[in-house]
């Protein structure tokens, strides 16, 4: 998600001494060491935190964050559909139900489901971090999860995509020694395979607008 409009501010203010005297100088410098840059999650999170805030000062009347409640969540997943790149086919489409249709239609593009549903976990986990209550916590709220699961049901529907959980395997005892044996080595081989689905991360938004959302 892009960061949001109106100036505000994504990295952390640079806080290092510079020049300054004598003793203290090896402890701040193993402590600036040590404080890396934000992971891509954090990152993410904070961008997508920052984009929620401004959708309330916009939002006519200007919402503050206690009075947000789990219907305010959902018409804020409604208004990033504007920006998805998600091709969701109507019924009465043609393409209806196709996963791979032959030729271009006239279909809406919306956000998928799974990128919606890992922005609801990363805004619902900076909603505690700053300062709210797990259970006045709106991300959590029992209408978002409701809105949600419809959302996938009628994606997987109109996309021909089915949503599945995936179930883990569990190793047979050959495969265990098999894994054993090999030992830390599978550490080297730069793990990510990137696996997949829709909920990874990235929901497609636009610059969150200065002007009025109603």
């Amino acid at each position: 998600m892009d960061s949001t409009s109106g100036g505000l501010g994504e990295g952390p203010s640079s806080t290092s001494a510079s020049g300054g005297g004598g003793g203290g100088g090896e402890g701040s410098t193993a402590t600036a060491a040590g404080a890396g840059p934000p992971s891509r999650y954090e990152s993410q999170k904070r961008r997508d935190w920052n984009t929620f805030l401004q959708y309330l000062k916009n939002h006519k009347p200007p919402l503050t964050l206690a009075r947000c409640s789990g219907a305010h969540v959902i018409e804020f997943l409604k208004y990033l559909d504007q920006f998805g790149k998600t091709k969701v086919h109507v019924n009465n489409c043609p393409y209806f139900g196709h996963p791979n249709p032959p030729a271009p239609c006239q279909c809406p593009l919306k956000q998928a489901w799974g990128s919606l549903d890992a922005l609801i976990g990363r805004l619902r986990a900076a909603y505690e971090e700053n300062g709210g209550k797990p259970e006045s916590n709106p991300f959590g709220a029992r209408a978002v999860r409701i809105y949600l699961r419809e959302v996938r049901e009628s994606q997987a529907k109109a996309r021909g995509i089915p949503y599945e959980k995936k179930k883990r395997k569990r190793p047979t005892a050959a495969a265990a020694a098999a894994a054993g044996s090999v030992g830390g080595s599978s550490s080297n081989t730069g793990g990510d395979g990137g696996g997949g689905g829709d909920g990874d991360g990235g929901v497609t938004v636009g610059t969150v607008s200065t002007a009025t959302i109603v």
